[in-house]
């Protein structure tokens, strides 16, 4: 195993002031979250912008705003049309925190976001390095962020060897991070920002562009001649399969949806009645009189999960099938939160 880097390594002092004047000059300035100290726009885009990329967010999140233009009015909104307005982002969890949040906010905060890192990671879906990233942006506290890209960025800065799928090395770099940080406040948004930039823009996962660099100099793993080398994670995501049967009922126009339970995959989306094989299925599109279409099977890649659904389509109906559930129109479908495989299924 490779040795963890020494916890008094030198660090770059002049790092925080060439990152907060490139930032200044060449960073994303144009941004819609960008320039305003609301707290509620920014946790919004933070939330968002997990996992997913700049262009597809920003869609999005203008339709938040003007459907939640404040914090109170998500919190009352019901789940559902959250839910329904997150659909073609993934990572349903967010949508369902980003509600939870919103709620405790209201009901614990009087509509007001709490003015610290410390107090931001107490509320619901708000981990370490995104209460920093709000409280940097909209209060100038001087607290580390360290979301993926900036593990990247400062890895390579500091030819980082600890093995970041432990939990000491990355204690160890949130403390160097920590002790990067500018000297002013003033200079919080702007490196923030840079952080977030850099790793957007010159310092990317495959091929860095070391060359326009600002902190190219100061740089250990370019000085190494490997700063793809950086970061280090040896463990690798497990991944399991899974295989299920879907039953597309259809009757007159209308379709037939079941609500996810509130944990798993896909949690609290409307989708088809699921099996766990074909002989179920098949039991119970005869007790409601259906005769079977068979049709392609779908491959549904998730972060830890490939998952292979087999649809079923009944188009004539005799009666309603077991457990909870709803008839819902085609043109009403926009307002149930739909796994995206299913929304393409039934869009054809």
């Amino acid at each position: 195993m490779t040795p963890a880097i020494k916890p008094d390594v030198e660090l770059p002092r002049e790092f925080a002031t060439l990152l907060v004047a490139w930032q200044r000059r060449h960073g994303r300035h144009e941004l819609p979250w960008q320039n305003t100290r609301d707290p509620y726009r920014v946790w919004l885009s933070e939330i968002m912008l997990q996992q997913t990329q700049v262009t597809t967010v920003l869609g999005y999140y203008q339709r938040f705003l003007q459907r939640f233009p404040d914090v109170r009015a998500l919190a009352a909104a019901p789940l559902d049309e959250v839910l329904a307005l997150w659909q073609g982002l993934g990572y349903y969890s967010r949508a369902r925190n980003l509600h939870r949040c919103a709620q405790a906010v209201a009901s614990q905060h009087g509509g007001e976001f709490p003015a610290s890192a410390a107090a931001l990671q107490e509320l619901p879906g708000i981990g370490r390095s995104t209460a920093a990233a709000i409280a940097s942006f909209c209060f100038g506290e001087r607290v580390a962020i360290l979301d993926g890209t900036v593990k990247r960025v400062l890895s390579r800065l500091l030819a980082f060897e600890g093995d970041l799928a432990g939990s000491a090395a990355e204690k160890q770099l949130w403390a160097h991070a920590q002790a990067l940080l500018p000297a002013r406040e003033a200079d919080m948004p702007a490196y923030t920002q840079g952080l977030m930039d850099l790793g957007a823009s010159l310092c990317a996962a495959r091929s860095p562009q070391c060359l326009l660099c600002p902190v190219s100099e100061l740089c250990r793993g370019r000085a190494g001649g490997e700063p793809t080398r950086y970061p280090i994670k040896t463990r690798k995501l497990k991944r399991s399969r899974r295989e299920n049967w879907w039953l597309w009922l259809e009757h007159e126009g209308r379709i037939w949806l079941e609500q996810r339970p509130e944990t798993g995959v896909w949690a609290g989306l409307w989708t088809l009645p699921l099996f766990d094989d074909e002989a179920a299925l098949s039991a119970q599109a005869a007790a409601l009189s259906a005769e079977l279409e068979l049709m392609p099977r779908i491959e549904h890649a998730l972060t830890h999960l490939d998952w292979v659904l087999h649809p079923r389509r009944a188009s004539s109906v005799s009666g309603n099938p077991p457990g909870e559930g709803r008839w819902v129109a085609r043109e009403d479908l926009a307002a149930y939160a739909l796994p995206a495989p299913l929304k393409r299924l039934i869009q054809g």
